[in-house]
């Protein structure tokens, strides 16, 4: 059996949630509190045992390339100052192994993990979304590498989600329990609306896939949105080869819209070292002042009708 060394990470969406902010900068460079977003995906890789990264970029997304290459003239000047702490977190963003290609048409999640099929070759893989970060005493990546390394087969991960929002996600259609948290499923749904949704168990952005998919990436044809599906792709490898879900009990920022985004600064930045203390006092301190700037029309507003 191969062992799991290689990961994916696409990063070539047009980021238009966060316009006007992404129309000249990368969504994935986006920062959470003073990390870029990749940053955390990559950390994420490397602490799952993955040794080989490659991220599939687009137009406008050079910064991400930049940002895990050297800067002597940067580095120099850290340590000039004496500035140690910074100047190692700047080096760490360069002892990476990464390779990057370009995928120069949005043309789907599919078609941006097929563009990986010469980095991956036979192997096993990896594929990690930059929408999703993962917080749990095992990596995420790690616990589909761990079933892996039991099973040989591809596995995907999901969690449950209010049924309003199956519209959102690939959905699965669980066989059964195979053991705690880890399910067969019968088949994979791309978006469906709540009441065709066979689960509320949604696809989040981690993927352990075996080479041969591939093979169906390569035949594809548009699904949902115009776009070449991987959730499709992978339903049709469940019909040759084993495909199981692992349901993920650890915590899930989705720092791909607007409000995850914004709470997940809060989370991270309750927890940074830096600014932990001050931010917390601003957020105590906020409701009171809040009230206080309200307009009389606005405390009407609250008043409970007679």
């Amino acid at each position: 059996m191969r062992k799991v060394k290689k990961a994916v990470i696409p990063a070539a969406g047009l980021g238009t949630r966060f316009l006007p902010a992404t129309k000249a900068m990368a969504k994935e460079m986006l920062p959470i509190v003073d990390k870029p977003v990749i940053q955390f995906i990559v950390e994420e890789a490397l602490a799952s045992g993955i040794e080989d990264i490659l991220i599939v970029t687009g137009k406008g997304k050079r910064p991400i390339e930049d940002h895990f290459d050297a800067n002597i003239e940067l580095e120099q000047n850290l340590k000039e100052k004496g500035k140690t702490e910074l100047l190692k977190a700047v080096e760490e963003t360069t002892n990476v192994n990464l390779h990057f290609i370009r995928q120069s048409h949005p043309k789907g999640l599919g078609h941006a993990v097929l563009q990986a099929r010469a980095f991956v070759g036979d192997e096993p893989f990896i594929v990690m979304l930059g929408d999703d970060l993962m917080v749990d005493k095992v990596p995420l990546s790690k616990q589909l590498i761990n079933d892996y390394e039991k099973t040989s087969a591809s596995k995907l991960a999901v969690m449950r989600v209010p049924h309003e929002d199956t519209k959102k996600y690939g959905i699965i259609a669980p066989d059964q329990e195979v053991e705690p948290g880890l399910f067969s499923v019968k088949h994979f749904v791309e978006k469906p609306s709540p009441e065709k949704a066979p689960s509320d168990l949604a696809i989040i952005g981690r993927y352990l896939l075996t080479p041969e998919i591939f093979e169906i990436l390569e035949v594809q044809q548009p699904g949902a949105g115009e776009e070449i599906q991987l959730t499709d792709a992978i339903d049709t490898l469940n019909k040759t080869q084993r495909v199981f879900a692992r349901e993920f009990k650890g915590i899930r920022y989705d720092v791909g819209d607007k409000l995850g985004f914004v709470k997940t600064n809060i989370e991270y930045g309750l927890k940074h070292p830096q600014i932990k203390t001050e931010l917390r006092e601003y957020i105590l301190g906020l409701e009171e002042r809040l009230k206080a700037e309200e307009t009389p029309s606005e405390k009407n507003q609250k008043q409970p009708k007679k």
